[in-house]
């Protein structure tokens, strides 16, 4: 027992020598490693950063979508007489699709008539000076109500085709009785749903940094999965006036011609866009490097004799050179391409010529 006791005490006295020991250790290591960063000098090359102008094209990937959809629909509630169309069909523009119930457009008819009589009866009277002008502009009041009526109820007992297209949508059948309730997967009312096919659309989101480059009227080339090797030839129909903050991007919507009807709304596509020359950096792919664990990629500069680690973005590659985004890059700064592989952020540099 006693000897064990004595044992313990023994390595109760060591623990604290440890520990300082260990703690000098760590000291002496970081001492040792600021020390031979700042003795270090690494060999690098550099290449001068300078603006170089490209032809470069930007690919994007987008859905088609139909140039215009619509939902038609009675802007009441009221029984349906007659549908004239079914899902799939074609028909062109000013076309009857949908009859609704006219009872009361008969009554609203049959009402303006007679209103029409007593308002043309009191004009005469108005005329001669046999009545007062306020009785007059009362008449008129209420003819000019029901006419107006009457003319809403035409509207909607009788819709017809704001353009040519094709019917994407029927919701109901022949004597049913439309709700106004929504029943469309856009969350709206309609009886049916009409779309323009002839013509097709297509939203894409494009960087920033090409905003200067895409201008309404300019060419854009569209394929497709479903006919691969055949090439669609669309135009830029809008540009957006903003650009959005979190992704660095803006829209542009593409019309894309399409008499033929080979393309459809919801296909795959992508876009195409043939830049002007541009103006961007471009340094040899070796002096780009990547981050462990990570796709974040950076690359030193020599700037006072001293490797500056400036993290960037990719572009375009061409051959062997790629081209480089970043805030931080200006003409005239110095990339190091060669020996970049052994530096760190600070270490000391000599540059061969």
């Amino acid at each position: 027992m006693k000897i064990n006791n004595i044992i313990r005490l023994s390595l109760i006295a060591l623990i604290p020598g440890i520990m300082l020991g260990g703690c000098s250790s760590k000291k002496q290591d970081q001492a040792a490693t600021q020390e031979d960063l700042s003795g270090r000098v690494e060999m690098v090359r550099v290449q001068e950063l300078a603006f170089r102008e490209v032809s470069r094209s930007a690919n994007y990937t987008a859905h088609l979508q139909a140039f215009r959809e619509v939902h038609l629909a009675s802007a009441s509630p009221g029984r349906i007489e007659r549908i004239f169309v079914e899902a799939g069909q074609g028909f062109n523009q000013g076309q009857l699709l949908v009859q609704m119930d006219q009872t009361q457009l008969k009554q609203a008819e049959i009402q303006l008539a007679s209103l029409e009589l007593d308002f043309r009866r009191l004009d005469t009277l108005r005329k001669a000076g046999s009545i007062s002008q306020q009785q007059y502009d009362q008449v008129k009041t209420q003819y000019d109500l029901a006419k107006s009526n009457v003319t809403f109820l035409r509207e909607n007992t009788r819709l017809v085709a704001p353009f040519a297209g094709s019917v994407s949508g029927k919701y109901f059948e022949n004597g049913e009785m439309y709700s106004g309730a929504p029943n469309t997967q856009a969350g709206k009312a309609a009886i049916l749903s009409l779309v323009q096919t002839s013509r097709l659309k297509a939203i894409v989101n494009i960087a920033e940094r090409y905003y200067p480059n895409v201008k309404r009227g300019m060419e854009v080339k569209i394929s497709t999965d479903v006919y691969p090797g055949e090439v669609f030839t669309g135009t830029v129909s809008m540009v957006y006036p903003t650009i959005d903050a979190a992704t660095r991007t803006f829209k542009a919507e593409l019309a894309v011609p399409n008499s033929r009807e080979k393309l459809r709304p919801g296909m795959f596509a992508r876009a195409s866009l043939d830049f002007d020359q541009v103006d961007v950096f471009l340094v040899p792919a070796l002096a780009i490097l990547k981050l462990q664990g990570s796709n974040e990629r950076y690359v030193f500069l020599e700037e006072n004799g001293k490797a500056k680690r400036v993290s960037v973005e990719l572009g375009e590659r061409f051959d062997d050179m790629v081209e480089l985004i970043s805030d931080d890059l200006k003409p005239g700064d110095k990339v190091i391409v060669a020996g970049q592989a052994r530096l760190v952020d600070g270490v000391a540099v000599t540059v061969q010529p």
